[in-house]
């Protein structure tokens, strides 16, 4: 199975003193769901934005589809991002003055790509949306807003989807919806979906876990279930919390 994407030894500290990120070294094959999770200042948010080239690891190698992520210019990594990736995020990032449509095609006019107008229909018909692409995001339920999203990110074709706590601002429905949905990605349409995620529900829809402590990897769990994730970060908030009394 092929790798959509790989870090190496990736670390990341700011001001020089608080370190994210402490050699994680992890590979996602193509055609995976997995869910990132962790206690609050794990790293795994980090993880996921040094991953996707929205931020600069301090140190360490990310590749994207075989190839390597390499920091020259704002502008090269941008372009970079657009060829091969896909974001979803907690506050749908939808722009309130554009339809649903033109959020949708945005990111292929940025990219200096045609936007098949016909097959950006088609995806938001198949995501439930065919009546709503003329309208703003506002006429929109959070749900409905997340399934933009979703769609945006689908019309690039990118070899691999992040996901930053997709599901955070949606009730238990739409959230299920969203979750279902990004699983169909994945096992309909054969893209690599990485999900940030702080509900054990959430990360029951992956095909795996990965989990982080303290900015360094801390296991992994295949076919999870919500008991066993959950019993699992119980754990690991447990040594966390341990580590950081020792240290104070």
């Amino acid at each position: 199975m092929t790798e959509a994407v790989r870090v190496e030894d990736l670390s990341k500290t700011y001001d020089g003193s608080v370190t994210a990120l402490d050699g994680v070294s992890a590979a996602f094959a193509g055609g995976t769901f997995t869910a990132v999770m962790g206690p609050s200042g794990s790293g795994k948010s980090t993880l996921l934005q040094c991953a996707a080239g929205l931020d600069r690891p301090t140190g360490g190698r990310v590749f994207l589809g075989g190839a390597e992520l390499i920091a020259t210019t704002d502008t090269a990594i941008t372009k970079f991002r657009r060829d091969r990736v896909g974001f979803v995020f907690q506050d749908y990032n939808l722009l309130p003055s554009l339809t649903v449509l033109q959020n949708v095609v945005l990111p292929l006019r940025l990219a200096g790509r045609r936007a098949d107008r016909r097959r950006c229909r088609a995806v938001l018909d198949r995501l439930g949306l065919g009546d709503r692409v003329d309208d703003l995001p506002e006429k929109l339920s959070g749900g409905q807003r997340q399934r933009v999203a979703v769609a945006r990110a689908l019309v690039a074709e990118p070899a691999v989807i992040f996901a930053d706590e997709p599901t955070g601002a949606l009730d238990l429905r739409s959230a299920r919806d969203v979750l279902l949905l990004l699983r169909a990605v994945v096992h309909e349409h054969g893209r690599t979906v990485v999900m940030v995620t702080h509900d054990p529900v959430a990360a029951s829809y992956a095909d795996a876990v990965l989990f982080l402590a303290d900015g360094r990897l801390a296991g992994s769990m295949t076919a999870p279930t919500a008991d066993a994730v959950a019993e699992r970060l119980a754990h690991l908030g447990d040594t966390a919390a341990r580590v950081s009394g020792a240290a104070a």
